[in-house]
């Protein structure tokens, strides 16, 4: 039998494995039946959490650790990815204001800044960055990026000339924009951010409306930032001549999404764009195999998610492509069509949630040996 090559690209197992670590248990439990077979690893994001450790590990780069200004004004550390040959920068903004930074008790987005995640961008500046990415998600801010922007030298001014504060409380209070300020390098470097969701800056599927209560918005508070972000959307227009309000993808992480349109960003789905920066396409070319996987498999599956992706790629090279997922929903029949060959659950046996969690790399590690066995009578 000739040598093998594998492919082994999974995303996350949430609250499970990482796709590192999965990755180790697909690659061994492959292994004890492929022992002289080739594994290429190329651990999955979707655009989200993970994303910067995935490109960098992907593109041997680095992190780098500074010290932002954190969703409540407080100071703390945040890293970013940097590949120092290609001038890119790999920016979560979950590092600078994600809602996990803030304690239950005290969230409430009428406070929370996305004011660090412009200073790593310009930290990336004063490193000569040539190319920004961003992965938006988990952001505990809606200020629609006015924090950030700020943090860029634009000045936000209120009706009686004072310069505004920070947060979301700001924004009903907005007047006026002064970016004659602004870090003019920011105009001269290529943006792409990832971006899933398709709600607009304002309105009943805007950032405050739709996501704004898990931030701790909700009542009176929910009501003052819709308030807010219609007027910041009305400035927008006088100062800029684009009207963001109803562009799909713009109420993202609180409308930083937004924000990113008034600076020429590129809004992505997350997994083309970490398919892309990890050369995936050029990697799985000559595979006989692509094992991949995530949590959870069902019908949205196919609406942009990490499989989905590796599904039309490997279906243009007619490379089989095998899916392990924690749980296997119903209607999963379009995957199908879309490349991949087959799907298996990981689950081995009746067990509670906190067992299932508990036991992923036994699970996918023993599963994909079964796979490996199948393999090989082919």
């Amino acid at each position: 039998m000739k040598k093998l090559k594998f492919v082994i690209a999974p995303d996350s197992f949430k609250e499970s494995v990482s796709g590192f670590e999965a990755s180790e248990a697909i690659k061994s439990g492959l292994k004890s039946i492929f022992s002289d077979a080739q594994f290429d690893i190329i651990p999955m994001a979707d655009g989200g959490e993970g994303t910067s450790e995935v490109i960098v590990n992907a593109q041997k780069g680095e992190f780098r650790k500074i010290i932002v200004t954190g969703p409540l004004g407080e100071k703390r550390e945040a890293k970013y990815g940097w590949l120092q040959e290609e001038k890119k920068a790999i920016i979560e903004v979950a590092e600078a204001c994600g809602l996990n930074l803030v304690e239950p008790s005290k969230r409430n987005p009428l406070y929370t800044t996305t004011f660090g995640v412009g200073e790593m961008i310009l930290d990336a500046l004063n490193k000569g960055v040539e190319h920004l990415i961003i992965g938006l998600g988990g952001s505990s801010t809606n200020d629609g990026g006015l924090g950030m922007l700020q943090a860029l030298g634009i000045i936000a001014i209120d009706i009686e000339g004072n310069e505004l504060g920070l947060g979301g409380k700001e924004l009903i209070k907005l007047h006026k924009l002064d970016i004659s300020k602004i870090d003019n390098r920011i105009k001269k470097i290529s943006i792409e951010v990832a971006c899933d969701v398709q709600n607009p800056f304002v309105g009943v599927r805007g950032a405050t409306r739709i996501f704004g209560p898990q931030k701790g918005a909700n009542g009176d508070i929910e009501d003052e930032l819709e308030l807010g972000m219609v007027n910041f959307a009305k400035i927008i227009v006088e100062t800029f001549g684009i009207d963001i309000s109803n562009i799909p993808k713009s109420g993202a992480a609180g409308g930083l999404g937004g924000a990113f349109i008034l600076l020429n960003g590129s809004l992505l789905r997350g997994v083309d764009l970490v398919l892309k920066h990890t050369r995936f396409e050029e990697r799985i070319k000559d595979a006989d195999f692509i094992i991949t996987g995530e949590g959870s498999i069902d019908a949205q599956t196919k609406y942009g998610k990490t499989i989905s992706g590796i599904a039309q790629i490997a279906k243009k090279y007619k490379i089989p492509t095998i899916v392990l997922a924690g749980m296997v929903g119903d209607n999963i029949e379009e995957l199908y069509s879309m490349g991949v060959t087959s799907v298996f659950g990981i689950v081995d046996k009746p067990k509670s949630l906190e067992d299932a969690l508990r036991d992923g790399y036994n699970s996918i590690k023993k599963t994909s040996e079964n796979i490996g066995r199948l393999i090989k009578i082919l």
